[in-house]
């Protein structure tokens, strides 16, 4: 199975860096590309791809989720962990046959997740072989911190944002994703959007933006 969703081509014409978005769960592709089109005034040699889900979302089918969650679905822990596990599996195909075909280096291929897509993002880049330019998650938290240390890779560069009145994911989640992200060896840059519930404020979309220059060198 190959991961699908929308995609768009370097405002530039000439590609030099990569950003992946992994939307969260009961959403698709599209919800994040558009902030693709966003940052591309200031990331003009930069392609942006946001593949969907791999599973239809059992409380949207509209949407995809990248595995279900038992207490909003009725599903059982061991159905989340093989389908988080099978995800993970597609996930890391997909990064690394885009990076080829994009013709993009790990070094120079960013994610950034919301919600679910955080956690998916967070989970699959420090284990990876290649380590990526950065990781931005939004609105997330740190899934199995127990076996980071066992199983991480690599260290990219994360910044961590979220707003203060999310009742989705509840913000108490940045602080214990950084420290154990930092524990482990990663630089680990934090931002709370003050008055934002589960969703990207301005405020953060900067943040996230200076944050992919800086890697890249731009800054």
């Amino acid at each position: 199975m190959n991961l699908i969703g929308p995609r768009r081509e370097a405002k530039s014409g000439n590609t030099e860096s990569l950003v992946i978005f992994l939307h969260g769960y009961g959403a698709d592709g599209g919800d994040l590309i558009g902030l693709g089109d966003l940052l591309a005034e200031y990331l003009p040699d930069t392609v942006f791809i946001a593949p969907n889900a791999p599973e239809k979302c059992v409380n949207n089918p509209m949407g995809y989720q990248w595995f279900p969650i038992p207490h909003m679905d009725g599903s059982s822990q061991e159905m989340a962990r093989q389908s988080q596990a099978a995800s993970v599996d597609l996930l890391n195909e997909f990064l690394t046959e885009a990076m080829e075909k994009e013709g993009v280096a790990a070094d120079k291929t960013f994610l950034i997740g919301f919600s679910q897509g955080t956690m998916m993002s967070l989970h699959v880049g420090p284990r990876r072989d290649d380590q990526l330019a950065g990781i931005v998650g939004f609105s997330g938290r740190l899934l199995d911190p127990e076996l980071l240390d066992a199983e991480l890779k690599t260290k990219p560069p994360i910044l961590l944002i979220h707003g203060d009145q999310d009742q989705v994911v509840p913000p108490e989640n940045l602080p214990l994703a950084a420290s154990a992200l930092s524990k482990a060896g990663m630089e680990v840059y934090t931002h709370i959007s003050e008055g934002t519930a589960h969703g990207i404020a301005q405020d953060g979309l900067t943040l996230a933006l200076q944050f992919i220059l800086k890697q890249l060198g731009k800054l």
